[in-house]
């Protein structure tokens, strides 16, 4: 891959979004043991967005505690007098405990200390769902406006979906608005699809397997897209510099309104015929024929270095007509609560497949690479909270599983010792939290490796 083919303000923006978000989850995660912690009167020695070993990028001592930012963007940390965690401080431990040390206060004051954190991760998560449907709403695109049906990809074509084609159902359930099949298919494991064409109802199958496909191809944001016809929404200012997105008009202009049906005299229909005949063009002077009013016009320009001929086209829901809806504050919070759920719901779907063998850990695995790629590549900030709340559920849920070096880890171990009256023993903690880093680094290490093997390939 050249570097010079990558569009770096996109990789920036991506990276702009995920910091910030990453860092909103992290420091309010920490927060949630970093609160009770206080509360409970523990010593809290150190609170870190990100991981620091060797250095820091900034750190600053208030009264007890070292506040700072790391340069390992895998986490944050909270670091708990007189707690065996991922700083394995173990000096410490062979002390007697005192009065201020984690080790030293109540069984059921350690464990709220411990899901703080993951009990702020869902908090947070419902918070934004009800934010976004408060402020943004619902913004659906109806099937039964897709006036040109759908296109398909290759792995689309593979199970029978055909250009034209309009799919109106899954397992025989309608569906009412498009959008979703890709990770129906992956999630709820869809056996039949119902599509209309030339007219009639067709009922395809679903192949066997057709899932881990779907991962493997990274397909889970687009196997079909609605087809719509190039309509001009506006133009860019024509620019001649180097690298410009712009092209130049050397005769006519394009206007808004203009329906484009032919560049270099090769006619197509839809907007993703006209994606891939424009980019054999680049650096090109092209003749483009469009329909202004009752007239067809042709215009001539110089296309970028980019293949982009400077305009922007309207989109499916600008020309087919979207379904918006609106809540009032107190209609959003059930809402709210139930998209968290469903964010839940569909994530823990995902590890079933993946620990049953239906798709493969080297395709659905990926490290902070693929986690940032998920964002836009333009800042959109209803899509950035989405992400975010996405993402906040998620490592809440990693969050509590019961793996030692997690919070899920200690919190077991600190409700064994309840049930049971046994403390367990500091080296058997110490070996816990180390077998539990291990594997997680290892996890981490194998995630960052398939994101670098995927660029690379």
């Amino acid at each position: 891959m050249s570097l010079l083919a990558i569009d770096w303000v996109s990789v920036g923006v991506k990276a702009g979004q995920f910091i910030l978000s990453f860092s909103i989850l992290v420091v309010l995660h920490e927060m949630g043991h970093f609160i009770p912690a206080r509360l409970f009167k523990c010593r809290v020695e150190k609170f870190y967005l990100f991981f620091n070993p060797w250095f820091s990028l900034w750190k600053k001592k208030k009264g007890e505690t070292e506040y700072g930012i790391g340069w390992v963007p895998f986490g944050g940390f909270v670091k708990i007098a007189g707690m065996i965690d991922e700083s394995m401080d173990k000096e410490q431990m062979k002390l007697p405990p005192q009065p201020y040390e984690f080790r030293a206060k109540p069984a059921w004051q350690r464990l709220i200390i411990m899901v703080g954190g993951v009990i702020v991760n869902i908090v947070l998560a419902i918070v934004i769902f009800i934010g976004i449907s408060w402020v943004w709403g619902d913004e659906n695109l109806p099937v039964k406006n897709l006036t040109y049906g759908v296109y398909a990809d290759s792995l689309a074509k593979s199970m029978g979906i055909k250009d034209g084609d309009n799919i109106i159902g899954i397992d025989g359930k309608k569906i009412e608005y498009f959008g979703t099949l890709e990770s129906d298919i992956v999630l709820k494991e869809v056996k039949k699809l119902q599509v209309t064409r030339d007219g009639k109802e067709v009922e395809l199958t679903v192949p066997d397997g057709f899932s881990k496909k779907v991962i493997r191809n990274k397909k889970l944001s687009g196997l079909v897209y609605p087809r719509y016809p190039v309509v001009v929404d506006s133009v860019e200012k024509s620019n001649l510099s180097r690298g410009s997105s712009a092209a130049v008009f050397t005769q006519n202009s394009l206007q808004k309104g203009d329906r484009l049906i032919a560049i270099n005299e090769h006619p197509f229909e839809f907007y993703h015929e006209f994606d891939q005949l424009k980019k054999g063009y680049k650096d090109s002077t092209v003749r483009i024929k469009v329909v202004r009013g009752n007239d067809t016009v042709t215009v001539t320009a110089l296309e970028s270095s980019k293949g982009s001929i400077g305009f922007y086209a309207k989109g499916p829901g600008e020309l087919f007509g979207t379904e918006i809806k609106k809540y009032s504050l107190l209609q959003s919070i059930p809402i709210g609560f139930n998209r968290c759920w469903q964010t839940l719901d569909r994530y823990i779907s995902g590890l079933k497949q993946l620990f049953t063998g239906k798709v493969a850990a080297s395709d659905s695995l990926g490290s902070v690479i693929s986690i940032g790629n998920t964002f836009p590549g333009v800042w959109d900030w209803e899509k950035f909270w989405t992400l975010t709340g996405i993402f906040s559920i998620i490592l809440a849920f990693m969050n509590i599983l019961p793996i030692p070096a997690l919070d899920g880890g200690h919190a077991l171990f600190t409700l064994y010792e309840m049930i049971t009256g046994r403390k367990p023993g500091d080296k058997f903690m110490e070996y816990a939290q180390m077998a539990g880093m291990i594997l997680l680094l290892g996890l981490m290490a194998y995630a960052l490796g398939l994101d670098f093997w995927r660029l690379f390939k």
